[in-house]
């Protein structure tokens, strides 16, 4: 087949392919040798996205024709002696030297594109090509172009999970940084044989990349091992620059050394695995934080269908009855003497709610009140009051709003019963195998959306008795059985 570009090339059998295009041998009618990557055209790319003006940058591939034919992009570059993969395949583990020698030549690249404010995204074996003697780096655009596409989960079958730095896990935006984690990964790669993370999913590759710790390297001298640790550092602004890691792979010893140097190397790498283990830790807080962020978002969309649906509800049943709105989505809606309150959703600290002394069995992420209040009666009873907490109470990891209300073991006099908790201390105590001053009066009841017909109408019935002054305290405790309902 022939393609007509700026110049004609003839295509020859494949050289292989990827996940986003196939490479074929090519000629020109002068005989020159090229190697031409087939990119399929897709909705919402455009053309420009696989090109990055690379004038002047150290070890590049140059793409030197480019065009289209029929539904594909065509990308035409000098054929490569071979790729490092091909290399890796061949001969394994590389030499001290050889290693280095590859390092420097992607970190001379790394280096150039900082300075350009130039992300690679995509640094592996297979793009990595020996080319005039220098180990030189390809497919720029083919990684943006990609992330244009697809979504992450398509990368799966190019090999990039593994090279795939901690805040790209947590789709945070790729920088320098980036490119430097998966040159941590490469050295460790071309040292030991195989990356440090193996997945073989791509959850356990976030698992893996957002919280396990690299295998030491075996083979490396303690300055280039402490150089590869802080490349690999969960916490991309504690990774070197490219410059400063370029130059410090030039003082990396080929041959062994000795005396006090030797051991001012290995003081070194020890202080270096020390901040990698402090790396971790606030990499994981981070983590965490993040995590919680996005469920306590998850937590207040879906209160605001709950407390919607619910106001709503109740006012079309009583439309003359008082409404005011709160803070959060909260409300509270009056009848005679009966109050009914909903208050907003607070997030829940989880210092407050486990404690290295005392674990909760499930997560909490943010709480409410749903409180029933009355004038005090003969009795002193005032009410009632329920708990709305966004938790995994019954399946781990799988949050949503569930209701409980809570007891006292103790006698108590003139107050609500069952009554409402936020979580923290008492109510911990309360979930927790043991007898603690508060019990659970209310089994853990999950509030689907869409299907709110028995919660809301319950604490409607309530509602209708505390405005005709008939609500009573209620005639046992527990009301209904709350075992089980919780998981432990």
């Amino acid at each position: 087949m022939k393609l007509v570009l700026n110049d004609e090339w003839t295509l020859g059998g494949p050289i292989g392919s990827g996940g986003f295009g196939a490479v074929y041998e090519a000629e020109n009618a002068v005989g020159e040798q090229a190697a031409v990557k087939l990119v399929p055209k897709t909705p919402g790319t455009e053309r420009e996205m696989l090109f990055t003006d690379l004038v002047g940058v150290r070890n590049v591939v140059p793409i030197i024709d480019s065009g289209e034919h029929e539904d594909q992009w065509v990308l035409v570059m000098p054929r490569a002696e071979k790729s490092l993969r091909a290399h890796l395949q061949r001969n394994g583990t590389l030499p001290l030297s050889e290693a280095v020698s590859v390092l420097s030549d992607v970190a001379e690249t790394l280096a150039d594109l900082k300075d350009r404010g130039i992300v690679h995204r995509d640094l592996k074996p297979e793009n990595i090509l020996l080319l005039g003697g220098r180990w030189c780096l390809a497919d720029f655009g083919i990684a943006r172009y990609a992330e244009a596409t697809t979504a992450r989960q398509t990368f799966k079958f190019t090999g990039t999970f593994a090279y795939m730095a901690p805040e790209r896990w947590n789709n945070q935006r790729a920088t320098s940084a980036s490119d430097i984690y998966a040159l941590g990964i490469l050295a460790h790669e071309l040292l030991e044989g195989s990356t440090p993370f193996t997945g073989p999913t791509d959850v356990d590759f976030a698992e893996q990349h957002l919280r396990g710790t690299p295998p030491p390297l075996t083979t490396a001298p303690p300055l280039l091992a402490a150089l590869v640790t802080e490349c690999l550092f969960k916490g991309p602004q504690g990774r070197p620059a490219p410059g400063n890691l370029l130059e410090r792979l030039r003082h990396v010893p080929v041959g062994a050394t000795s005396g006090g140097l030797a051991a001012l190397a290995e003081a070194n790498q020890s202080a270096v695995a020390r901040r990698a283990e402090a790396d971790l830790r606030a990499s994981e807080q981070a983590t965490e934080a993040d995590r919680r962020k996005g469920l306590l978002e998850a937590a207040k969309t879906s209160f605001g269908f709950i407390a919607d649906s619910f106001l709503t509800t109740l006012k079309n049943a009583a439309p003359s009855a008082e409404v005011r709105t709160g803070n959060l989505g909260g409300w509270t809606i009056r009848i005679n003497d009966a109050q009914l309150t909903l208050s907003g959703p607070q997030e829940t600290a989880p210092e407050i709610w486990r404690t290295d002394s005392t674990l909760a069995p499930f997560d909490v992420i943010a709480s409410a009140t749903l409180s029933l209040k009355i004038p005090a009666n003969y009795h002193g009873y005032e009410g009632r009051s329920h708990s709305l907490w966004y938790a995994d109470a019954q399946t781990e990891d799988q949050y949503q709003w569930f209701e409980t209300a809570f007891m006292s073991t103790r006698p108590v006099v003139g107050t609500m019963e069952p009554f409402a908790l936020n979580p923290h201390h008492e109510s911990r105590a309360a979930v927790n195998p043991g007898m603690a001053m508060h019990q659970v009066a209310w089994p853990f009841t999950p509030l689907v959306i869409g299907d709110l017909d028995e919660f809301i109408g319950r604490w409607a019935e309530w509602l209708a008795q505390a405005a005709n002054g008939q609500l009573a305290h209620p005639s046992s405790m527990p009301e209904r059985n709350p075992q089980g309902s919780w998981r432990t």
